[in-house]
Formats: structure tokens, C-alpha cells, sequence
């Protein structure tokens, strides 16, 4: 099918100042991922949107019990087949952070400012853009495919449980998974995403042995002085050769400075590619295990060091399924001229989650930057500014997106 480029433009720069108002409305919702009443509120305020486009709402819980609801949008379509559009409710800002930082929307220096407004509110803006403009324009590629709009109520923690829901809905008869994560927007270019970082949660636990640290220092073993050894280990072990990194975010140890600690824990993730870049890296933490380092003490005692690896995420690795889905996008970029650069990220999304069950791209979402950071200082020493969204990228990405369906419906 070969829609007309200048009605879907019409159409679309016609229902963007709409689009624009709905995103404001989400972004005024604080859907931190544990703000379970916050969740639920966007989630409704999400499913009002997309009714008068004919698509009918289903909430479901999450099985993370402090989270709200996930919500999926079912609309038939001529054929059996079904495309899968996949966005988040959650953001990573509690509702004491949002006021702290004095953060909500803010237009400035041609940036919409806002508590997830790229991550990802703006790609569901993007997504509720492009139905309406193939609705209106190109009725026919529109009502082809069912649709199946699925929003995750904890993508920042990545709960599987979203992913195994989408996919139990779906049966045997999704086409493709479309991700509406921010992607790159420039002028005639668009980056989309082909592959993700794989991740593991690992932590180090240091047990050394309580004492007085006055009187009895000697009978200690320093359970953080341990810890600090091990440290420079963990980080050593990331490798750019292999796009490998290993971080430890999280120490926690000791109760009082007049003790000697007993133990102390250190907790990190470590990210790659390649499946086997991730397992050769789980099994270096582990033989970190019983390596004390600690010199023994009057009575033999030594330190102990334990390890585990926790919360795996599979990685998405490049694959066919992820090309041929990516050749259809650069078709449709051809028809305004434009180009699409393939992006291999190393942030998580349910595209890693979906990746091995179905054709999945990723980077759908509109261009924008700053991510999860909340502050703002016009110090000139010091400048900071919070996540944004450039709104010009909107009608393009959107544009984009309802062409290359066009081309899905033309090859399937």
C-alpha cells in the first residue's frame, strides 16, 4: 500500500497540537514505578486517549505487588495478524523528587522539559500521533493489522511478567513488536535500536568479625577494609574490547565508627552483547568467592567473601528477524528521503524481553535527552538541566512509524 506522504503530513501536523496536550496531561501524573495510585491513573488517563480511536482497555497487576496495574489496548483488524506497540507508564522519579526539584513540564530554549517526558510518555505521544494520522489518511493500512498496545507498569525495574502478558495475548498471530523508546532524530536521519545489552545484578558480601575498635581492635576482622579490596577487582573486569561493563553502585557496611564491622555488601550490574561475554563475566564475580585477603588474627579467624548473581536480563543480540524489520523502516524512510542508522544500546528495555519470541525494533519514540535526571541550575560554574523532549522530532518519528506499517502490511 502506497499512502498519500502529504495527507498523512496533514494529518498529522492537524492532531499534534492534541498530541501535545495529552502528553502534558501524563507528564502532570507522577507514575513513579512504585506509586502504585500514580500508575493507575496514568494508566486510565492513557486508555482514554486511544478509546476514540476504537481500542479497548484492559488492566492487569503486576506481579511486582507495590506497582500498579499494566495495560493493554486491543483493536481487531481485518486480518488475523496483529502488530504489537509496545510503551511504559512508570518513570523513575518519586512524587517528594518531582517537588524537591521544582520538576513538571517547562517549555524552554525550544525543549519541552518534564518528568518522562522522552522516557517514555513521549513515545506514546508518538504512537497516539501516528494512529491517528493513518486513521484519518490511510484508513485502509490503519485497519489492516489488529493492534495491540501494551503498557508496562514497571519497565524500570523490568518485571518479566509484562513481557510473558503481552506475549500470552498475542498468541501466534503478532507480526512484529514495535518499542516506542526515544530514539535519534535529525534532520533526514533517524537512529533506530537492533540490539541491547544483556544485564546481571550481582552483590559481594564481606563477613569479617566484630570487635571494640578501641580496646579490642586486634581481634577484629575490618569487614569494609575487605570489601575495598575487592572493589578495584569488580571494576577491573570491565572490558571495552568486548563492550563489557561491570559497576558497583551500591556499599552499604559497619553500624557504628566504634566498632570493628562484621560485614559489608557491595552491589552492582554488569552489561554486554553477547550472551557469553555476560557468563564468562557472572563467573568471574563468582570465583571472587573465599578469597579472603584479611591477614589472619591471633585465633585464626579470616575474613570471607560471598558472591551472587541475581535479576538476569537477557541480552538482545543483532539478528535476521530485527533486519528484515529494520529494511522495512529504511523503505519507508526512502519515500521522504531520509535515512536510518541502526543503534546498538546498552540500556535495558522489553525489547530484550520480546526480542527472542518475535521481530522487535526499538527507538520508535521521539529524540530528546537527560534521562532520568530531575535538576536544574542556571549556575554558569555548574549548569544542569533534566530530562527533555524536542518537539520538533514528533511529526517525523510519527511519520516515519506510519509509513513503514504501510510497508508491513505491503510484505505480509
Amino acid at each position: 500500500m502506497n499512502p498519500d506522504i502529504a495527507a498523512l503530513r496533514t494529518a498529522l501536523e492537524r492532531n499534534l497540537p492534541a498530541a501535545l496536550a495529552h502528553l502534558r496531561e501524563w507528564v502532570g501524573i507522577n507514575s513513579w514505578t512504585h506509586h502504585r495510585d500514580g500508575i493507575n491513573a496514568l494508566g486510565h488517563a492513557t486508555a482514554a486517549a486511544f478509546a476514540p480511536l476504537g481500542f479497548a482497555a484492559e488492566f492487569v497487576p503486576c506481579a511486582e505487588k507495590k506497582c500498579g496495574h499494566h495495560l493493554f489496548l486491543r483493536r481487531p483488524g481485518q486480518v488475523r495478524q496483529t502488530l504489537l506497540a509496545v510503551s511504559h507508564l512508570d518513570t523513575v522519579f518519586p512524587p517528594e523528587e518531582e517537588a524537591q526539584q521544582n520538576f513538571h513540564w517547562r517549555e524552554a530554549e525550544g525543549r519541552i522539559y518534564g518528568p518522562g517526558v522522552v522516557d517514555i510518555k513521549g513515545g506514546t505521544a508518538v504512537l497516539w500521533l501516528q494512529l491517528m494520522a493513518l486513521r484519518e489518511a490511510a484508513p485502509e493500512v490503519f485497519g489492516h493489522f489488529g493492534w495491540a498496545l501494551a503498557f508496562n507498569a514497571a519497565e524500570e525495574i523490568l518485571s518479566d511478567d509484562f513481557a510473558q502478558s503481552a506475549l500470552a495475548r498475542l498468541g501466534d498471530r503478532a507480526v512484529a513488536a514495535l518499542v516506542y523508546e526515544s530514539g535519534a532524530c535529525r534532520e533526514n536521519e533517524f537512529n533506530l535500536v537492533v540490539a541491547r545489552k544483556g544485564r546481571a545484578q550481582f552483590s559481594v558480601t564481606a563477613a569479617g568479625r566484630g570487635a571494640h575498635a578501641g580496646s579490642c581492635h586486634a581481634d577484629g576482622a575490618n569487614a569494609i577494609a575487605e570489601l575495598a579490596r575487592v572493589v578495584p577487582l569488580l571494576e577491573a573486569m570491565t572490558d571495552p574490547a568486548r563492550e563489557l561493563t561491570v559497576s558497583v553502585g551500591l556499599i552499604r557496611g559497619g553500624e557504628a565508627i566504634n566498632r570493628v564491622p562484621h560485614e559489608a555488601v557491595a552491589e552492582g550490574e554488569l552489561r554486554a552483547f553477547e550472551p557469553s561475554v555476560l557468563t564468562g563475566a557472572e563467573n568471574g564475580i563468582l570465583a571472587l568467592r573465599g578469597s579472603g585477603k584479611i591477614a589472619a588474627v591471633s585465633d585464626g579467624f579470616r575474613s570471607r567473601i560471598e558472591a551472587k548473581i541475581s535479576g538476569r536480563t537477557p541480552a538482545w543480540p543483532e539478528n535476521d528477524a530485527t533486519r528484515k524489520l529494520l529494511a522495512i523502516y529504511e523503505r519507508a524512510a526512502e519515500k521522504i528521503s531520509a535515512q536510518v542508522q541502526p543503534e546498538r544500546r546498552g540500556g535495558l528495555s522489553d525489547g530484550n524481553l520480546l526480542a527472542p519470541h518475535l521481530p522487535t525494533l526499538d527507538g520508535l519514540g521521539p529524540a530528546g535527552g537527560n534521562a532520568h535526571a530531575s535538576e536544574w541550575s542556571d549556575d554558569p560554574a555548574t549548569p544542569k538541566r533534566p530530562e527533555y523532549l524536542d518537539p520538533a522530532s514528533l511529526l517525523p518519528k510519527a511519520l516515519l512509524n506510519a509509513l513503514a506499517v504501510a510497508e508491513l502490511v505491503a510484505a505480509i
